[in-house]
């Protein structure tokens, strides 16, 4: 019998793809297998999947809403490509950290709490009320007036109590914040004089006009000379009506007017200047009213078992599962099945150490990604394509196995999963393998390899080449110079943890995620003197920012083209004189639409190169500013090195950019257009010229092709031997193996963690093999 033709279609077909760097590229993807997509960083493999596949099927489905709910979403331009067949509806799961949302929980992003909710208002004892009465979110509230019942009928209600579960006292987010008036304001000057130290209250800005103007106080007297009613007037006043500057406006006293606008916000989400200030104004401590659990009294009366739901959000999941395996009543038992299958998907997923009550902007990209990954795992959906960014990122070689395992299964239910990744444990899961290549950047954008696992293992690709490489453990270790001291540590997790961390040498932290590495370091290490710590958090700029502005690269190369032209610095810098008008420098022009997403068009007059025409006509060595901001970072360093256009300070930062992997990196590229792991480099190349004794470098492989592990280990060894001592908190094998020192904490994750389960050189910890970093690093080195 002949196949249906509707089966037929078992392939998504991309021809002539070209956005970004890509080299009218030509691809068949099949159908409901697992197609891994490898090559250095920088090759385009974000390009073809993220930027043609995924960005194609939701511009497609955008189109089959209504024109009128098409009018509330971003108009999304078709990716440069001929022609795309066989797509599916694609969903992403990427790296991005979830909302930095204050009232944000792991419990509410995944719906956990919604259940537990519902199960206490059914089960919990005393009984309180329903399912709101239980949420942090919900204010117990009062109301009077006439009430209508459903068939028309009036009645007077008086005082009716509409329970919440909100603590009263910090609004639900668990913490108050007392704040420091010395930070505030200066007692000693007046308003006129400058006396609120917040960022943005100028003397003769207009948020400190309506002090001025307001007449409850003399604005030229110091704040010290006030009166009781005029200090509370300045600093507590409620809102009220006052004439500023010939218009009417509402007053408020700093302090209440502070609170809505820079202390309610989540300080991740505010600009670093204000955060900054926030940090210093406000002492964050536990609300007193709730301990924290951000719930009022009566939501922690209600008990089921003998926990309230408080005591549930703060248990580590594995532990909720136990307990929620013990509440057998029939009533209630689809909904215990469903929170049920929702935990065990937790543990399944390797994040059975976290809680509920975890805020949402403290997981890690990692974490944040599996969290998205286990609310796909129990969709009844089929027959869609899920496309993962790096999911193995942040896990350790036993956790990696576990996620393999959820691919697998996402694949076998009927989906096409499509994975970008670097390590060799999933690629060797993979259906088919794309690897892209064979440089970043301009010198990548093509197809070096397209088939099985095994046909690019004997390919003589650089990817092919690299995956069955394996780092050895050194034959000779370096011994440490002194020790720095960590007793007692207790963050987190940790149980009163001793341990030496060697000084002078190459010292890795490793355990399953969640062991306690990261409260270990950060908790015990970081903040001491000497001590720079270069994580994977976003760099702090705004579009404007690029690589050349962050390094400090700018400021040499502006002095080398005003001096060859006889001119200002300043007409080479994008954000001042030398900015295009129309654009202000910007290269785009960002259109705000308040209630749609930001829509960006390409400037037309400077065609995106952020300069004036005249600016561009200025030349260094035979290009313009707008040609140097264009060079890739390697093109860039041979330009400044040698030759007439030679810069040694230029040349200087150029080198250790192109010694931590970034080689292929535009100098005017976006700072937020930037991965995680390139973001990390990125801060270890600038703080490599900083006087500092001790690096702290975390996941710095995150990203990074097999090739270049390597150039990353050399890049250590060369810190380690002008003197410094790196401390790295890594999960790759080869970094174990290149090691001088391992400290490995566990056994397990959240409380089965938290000890150091080995201390001593790797070859020591191969031989015994008595964790589980010791089995798959013995593994791995082939021992």
């Amino acid at each position: 019998m002949s196949t249906p033709v509707a089966d037929t279609h078992d392939v998504i077909r991309v021809q002539g793809a070209r956005e970004n760097n890509l080299k009218d590229l030509s691809v068949e993807l099949p159908k409901r297998r697992l197609t891994v997509f490898t090559g250095v960083s920088g090759s385009g493999k974000s390009s073809l999947v993220f930027g043609t596949i995924a960005a194609e099927s939701r511009r497609l489905i955008d189109e089959t809403y209504s024109t009128f709910v098409q009018g509330f979403m971003p108009n999304l331009p078709r990716p440069e490509v001929d022609v795309l067949e066989g797509l599916t509806t694609a969903i992403v799961v990427d790296q991005e950290r979830m909302g930095a949302n204050a009232r944000s929980t792991l419990g509410t992003v995944t719906d956990a709490n919604a259940m537990l909710r519902s199960l206490f208002s059914r089960l919990g004892e005393p009984y309180i009320g329903g399912p709101t009465a239980f949420s942090f979110n919900i204010p117990t509230t009062k109301a009077s007036g006439v009430m209508t019942g459903p068939n028309g009928e009036k009645k007077i209600v008086k005082d009716a109590v509409y329970l919440g579960g909100m603590c009263a006292e910090c609004e639900g987010r668990g913490t108050v914040s007392d704040l420091d008036l010395s930070v505030i304001i200066d007692e000693s000057k007046s308003l006129a004089e400058g006396a609120i130290l917040v960022p943005g209250y100028t003397a003769d800005g207009w948020m400190v006009a309506t002090f001025i103007e307001s007449g409850f106080f003399d604005p030229a007297k110091p704040i010290a000379d006030y009166s009781e009613k005029e200090r509370h007037d300045l600093l507590y006043k409620q809102t009220t009506k006052i004439k500023a500057k010939g218009i009417n406006v509402s007053y408020d006293g700093l302090i209440p007017k502070l609170r809505k606008s820079m202390f309610s916000k989540d300080p991740e989400s505010l600009q670093p200047h204000i955060k900054a200030f926030v940090e210093r104004a406000a002492v964050f401590t536990t609300c007193p009213g709730c301990a924290g659990t951000r719930l009022n009294e009566s939501a922690r009366s209600s008990k089921i078992k003998g926990l309230s739901i408080a005591d549930v959000c703060a248990m580590q999941v594995t532990d909720a599962a136990e307990w929620l395996r013990g509440i057998e009543d029939k009533g209630v038992a689809p909904l215990v099945a469903h929170l049920l299958h929702l935990f065990d998907s937790f543990v399944e997923i390797g994040l059975g150490y976290l809680s509920l009550d975890r805020p949402s902007g403290t997981l890690s990209g990692g974490e944040a990604q599996r969290t998205k990954m286990v609310r796909h795992l129990g969709s009844a959906l089929t027959d869609v394509t899920y496309v993962f960014d790096e999911p193995t990122v942040g896990l350790h070689p036993h956790d990696i196995e576990r996620m393999n395992k959820l691919l697998l299964e996402l694949r076998d239910k009927g989906n096409t999963v499509l994975v970008v990744e670097h390590k060799p444990e999933t690629i060797a899961i993979a259906d088919h393998v794309v690897d892209l290549g064979p440089g970043a950047g301009t010198g990548g954008g093509s197809i070096c390899f397209e088939g099985t696992v095994d046909g690019l293992r004997s390919s003589d690709t650089l990817t092919g080449r690299h995956l069955d490489h394996r780092a050895s453990l050194k034959e000779t270790v370096r011994t440490a110079a002194e020790h720095l001291e960590i007793r007692g540590a207790s963050t987190h997790n940790l149980k009163d943890v001793d341990v030496d961390v060697p000084l002078g040498v190459l010292c890795v932290v490793t355990g399953v995620a969640g062991s306690g590495k990261s409260s270990l370091i950060h908790g015990s290490v970081a903040g001491r003197e000497g001590v720079i710590v270069v994580d994977q958090g976003a760099i702090k700029g705004s579009r404007r920012s690029n690589p050349a502005t962050y390094t400090g690269l700018l400021e040499p190369i502006r002095k080398a083209f005003a001096k060859a032209n006889g001119v200002k610095p300043a007409l080479f810098s994008a954000n001042s004189e030398g900015a295009c008008p129309t654009c202000k420098g910007n290269g785009m022009i960002y259109t705000e639409l308040g209630f749609m997403e930001t829509v960006a068009t390409v400037c037309e007059d400077c065609g995106g190169r952020r300069f004036q025409a005249a600016v561009l006509d200025l030349r260094f060595g035979g290009l313009n500013i707008a040609e140097v901001l264009d060079l890739p970072v390697a093109e860039a360093h041979a330009f400044f090195a040698a030759g007439e256009a030679r810069t040694p300070a230029a040349a200087a930062i150029l080198a250790r950019l192109e010694d931590v992997g970034l080689g292929y990196l535009r100098l005017g590229q976006p700072l937020n257009t930037l991965s995680g792991g390139e973001r990390q480099r990125i801060k270890l190349a600038t703080h490599m010229a900083e006087k500092g004794g001790v690096y702290v470098l975390d996941e710095p492989t995150s990203g990074l092709h097999l090739a270049d592990v390597d150039n990353l280990l050399a890049l250590l060894d060369r810190l380690v031997d002008a003197g410094k001592s790196v401390i790295v908190i890594e999960h790759h094998q080869a970094v174990m193996a290149h090691a001088d020192w391992i400290i490995d904490l566990g056994p397990g994750a959240g409380h089965d963690g938290g000890r150091v389960v080995f201390e001593g050189p790797p070859a020591d910890l191969v031989a015994a093999r008595a964790t589980v970093t010791g089995q798959h690093l013995a593994a791995y080195v082939g021992s």
